[in-house]
């Protein structure tokens, strides 16, 4: 008899011990709460694609999307199923939509409905949500602090950013365009290859801008060389290492593409005042896709126009020549079908297809599929690119899926 009493007693004083431990992990004061910080350490931040869905299909999409036709990327759901939506807390069993179909404790968190009763769309601070998730009140901490489960940096900058952005159910131009700049921005031109440095660079060891404004000659470069990893292949760049001077080279040669382009009738004496293909650089040089601007002008008049392998005109005058064709719309390449190996492309004019090439995104090794299928999202939702650069003239379609053999069209 005294041995039960004594395991009984043991084991209410373990009992007592473990509600005090758990009481104390919840309460506002203590040595505990005075060391936790819950805060989010970023800031409001438009490149950061933050969508409510895991998966999104892209508008243009095949009838059966293909690879590079699906944007899958940890989304606002994802986060809160995995720290909300819980069968102990605010969730469930799944349904067959992938749905929460009861929830336990609370409010359930399963769909978009749910999660936005404790949202303020445009405004994450004022969002019960947010709130939540960076609170230091033991009390009112989620997910409960004492289940030690805490939502990481990265977690809390998708769901700041989706609130920020206006808690859509759907991304849409506001939320591809400046992640898909970022991704080209930091993907292209943050080596050596789609930069200013590199292009001014060819110019300048070519003796292209010896003369004034620039002064600038093959003692202004330096040289690099990059050896692909994917094929092992060997590039060599020259790059101008005056950044002020670049800068001013290359926006003055985009004016000068964009005054010839805008009349070429009233301009026809008159062509960009420089080119980076082979005749005038035997080094490699590439437009550069710094900013918008400059990807919006690799786009709108590509390289291919620019900067051919003939001479298109000789000044009377000066007797240089150029090489620079009078339509852009005859390229026999463009951006998209150097991002996606999926579709080829055919010219807006002669409607002459082109091979497959997804070059840029290294047939889709460098760049995710998800990321290939972002920046088709962001392109054929942008106002600023033409539609002939989307759809050929009269919408008969320039890209063609391989696959299936349909074009894309306008809805």
């Amino acid at each position: 008899m005294k041995k039960k009493s004594v395991v009984k007693t043991v084991t209410f004083f373990l009992g007592v011990m473990f509600l005090s431990a758990s009481l104390f992990q919840c309460k506002k004061s203590g040595e505990l709460a005075g060391q936790l910080d819950r805060s989010y350490t970023g800031g409001a931040d438009s490149t950061v694609f933050a969508p409510f869905y895991e998966k999104n299909v892209i508008a243009t999409a095949d009838v059966t999307p293909d690879v590079n036709d699906v944007m899958v990327f940890r989304s606002v759901q994802s986060i809160v199923r995995e720290y909300c939506g819980t069968s102990n807390c605010h969730g469930g069993a799944l349904g067959a939509d992938g749905n929460m179909v009861k929830g336990k404790v609370g409010n359930r968190m399963g769909t978009y409905e749910d999660v936005m009763k404790f949202v303020v769309p445009g405004n994450p601070e004022a969002s019960e949500l947010w709130k939540y998730v960076t609170t230091n009140d033991f009390d009112k901490a989620m997910p409960p602090v004492n289940i030690n489960k805490e939502l990481t940096n990265r977690d809390k900058s998708i769901l700041y950013n989706w609130i920020k952005n206006g808690a859509k159910e759907k991304p849409n131009l506001a939320d591809f365009r400046p992640a898909a700049i970022r991704l080209l921005v930091d993907g292209c031109a943050s080596a050596n290859c789609h930069n200013t440095a590199t292009a001014t660079g060819g110019w300048a060891r070519k003796g292209l801008l010896s003369g004034a404004p620039y002064n600038l000659v093959t003692a202004d470069t330096s040289q690099f060389t990059y050896q692909n990893p994917t094929t092992g292949s060997i590039t060599v760049y020259c790059q101008l290492s005056n950044n002020t001077l670049r800068n001013k080279v290359w926006n003055d040669y985009k004016d000068s593409v964009k005054t010839f382009y805008a009349d070429t009738v009233a301009n026809a004496s008159f062509r960009p005042w420089k080119t980076v293909s082979t005749p005038t650089s035997a080094l490699s040089t590439r437009g550069p896709l710094n900013t918008y601007d400059d990807i919006l002008m690799d786009i709108l008049y590509p390289k291919s126009i620019r900067t051919v392998s003939s001479t298109v005109y000789t000044d009377p005058v000066s007797l240089k020549s150029y090489y620079v064709r009078g339509n852009p719309l005859v390229a026999t390449d463009c951006f998209v079908r150097r991002m996606d190996s999926t579709i080829i492309y055919r010219n807006p004019i002669t409607l002459v297809e082109t091979s497959k090439n997804g070059s840029m995104a290294y047939d889709d090794g460098g760049f995710k599929p998800s990321e290939v299928a972002l920046f088709k999202a962001w392109y054929f939702s942008d106002p600023n690119i033409p539609d002939v650069w989307k759809y050929g003239n009269g919408n008969v379609g320039i890209f063609k899926y391989i696959k299936t053999g349909n074009y894309i069209k306008k809805p």
